[in-house]
Formats: C-alpha cells, structure tokens, sequence
C-alpha cells in the first residue's frame, strides 16, 4: 500500500495546489490545516505519511512546535519533513533543520522545484533502507554492526558505530549537530554538544584510510560523502 504524503497547510489555495501537483505526479495526499489536525493524522494509524510538507506559520500550534514533537514520536521519528515558510534567512534555514527537517523550501516557490525536492526526499528515504553500504574502500554491514575498511575489519565503539550508520544511512546529506544527537543520544541528552565531535574525531581515527567519508559542513554538522578520490580528500582535510 503507497503510503501518503501529508500536507500540513493552512492557505487553501495552496495546500490544494499541492495536492493536485503531487497526486498528478502519482502519490497518495492528505490534508490538514492546523497543527493539531496535522499532529493527528500523522499519528492516526496506518498507512503512516512517507513525507510531511510542513507550513511554519500555522494557527494554533506551531509549525516548529509540531516539528519538534513529531520528532519526538515513535512514528514520525524518521519520517522526512519538508518545511514550507516565507521566513528565508540562513538563521532561519539553519533553525528548521536544527529541528529535524530534511529540506527548506521558502515561499513563494516554484512547483516543479518542490516536486523535485520531494523525489530527492524519498529516494534518500529509499536509500536509507539498505542493509549494506558499499564502495571502493569501505563497507558498512547495518544489520550486523560490521565495518571493513580495505578489507580490513574495524573495531568500533557501539555509540560510534550509530554515529556512522547514522551518516551512511543519508549519504549526501547534511545532519546538524542537533540531529546526530538525537538520533545517537537520544532526545532527553543535555549533556556537552562537544561530545559528538569527540566521537567524530575517534570515529576517523580508527577507520583510518576511510575516515575521509566524513566530511565536516563547519557551523552546522557532518556530511557521509564516502571513500572519496585523494584529491577530494585533501579538500576535506582542510575544513577540520
């Protein structure tokens, strides 16, 4: 069964528009226009939405309120969250995805770019699926928490092997530093943020020629690029 896509829209002319726009494109829609008809058709039961396309300025409850708490359900942890808003500053930007969104997209936008936006979201959704990660240099065994790096099996702690799975599970993706926390250490940590980059750096240490497969987006997180060419390498050594 095609899971929907949920649109949490308060401007009828638009949420229609998407509607219309995404239905066209073959996927399942359903509406809300609060964040509390939102919160529960997200939670109603099955099928759960394989996306959420999220307006930030909604009445009653927040677009960003609704955000963060379905970030804290069990259903909706990992569904991907496309944020609409008029808000376009790179504070702003940087908020959203600092709350658990997959993508940004300010009004007003062109239709044919969140269409594409939204194919972009679900394949990394598919992707992430994947029992095996697998490239030139490195392999990533999920399901048994195994690690080769040159043929070479790593030795790895447990919380650094979810940082790593985390990363490779998104590949090409920025993870805020907020989101690898939540998703390694859990939603109620309020421990120092420094811990994350002190397992970074371990983690890059003990995979060794493959530690380059993580690359540093300075002010905001990480990014899994893979086992990249020497040359990329080299660029990357130069943003730690």
């Amino acid at each position: 069964m095609q899971r929907p896509v949920l649109i949490i829209e308060d401007d009828a002319d638009i949420a229609e528009s998407l509607r219309y726009n995404l239905e066209r494109d073959g996927l399942q829609t359903r509406l809300a226009a609060t964040g509390e008809q939102g919160l529960a058709e997200a939670l109603k039961g099955q099928p759960a939405p394989s996306l959420i396309i999220l307006d930030l300025m909604l009445p009653g409850m927040s677009g960003t309120d609704l955000c963060r708490r379905l970030r804290r359900e069990p259903a909706t942890r990992r569904t991907p969250i496309i944020m609409l808003t008029a808000k376009a500053s790179e504070a702003d930007r940087v908020a959203g995805l600092d709350l658990g969104a997959d993508d940004y997209i300010t009004k007003p936008f062109s239709v044919r770019e969140l269409l594409a936006r939204v194919r972009a979201v679900m394949r990394r959704v598919d992707e992430s699926t994947q029992q095996v990660y697998e490239d030139d240099q490195l392999t990533i065994e999920f399901a048994e928490m195994q690690v080769t790096c040159e043929g070479s099996k790593i030795r790895l702690a447990n919380k650094e092997f979810k940082l790593l799975a985390a990363l490779a599970r998104s590949p090409g993706r920025v993870l805020t530093r907020q989101q690898l926390l939540d998703e390694v250490w859990g939603y109620n940590y309020y421990g120092d943020a420094r811990t994350l980059d002190v397992h970074i750096r371990k983690l890059r240490q003990k995979l060794g020629a493959c530690g380059d497969c993580i690359e540093t987006m300075i002010g905001v997180g990480y990014r899994f690029t893979g086992c990249a060419t020497q040359g990329a390498n080299a660029h990357k050594d130069s943003e730690r």
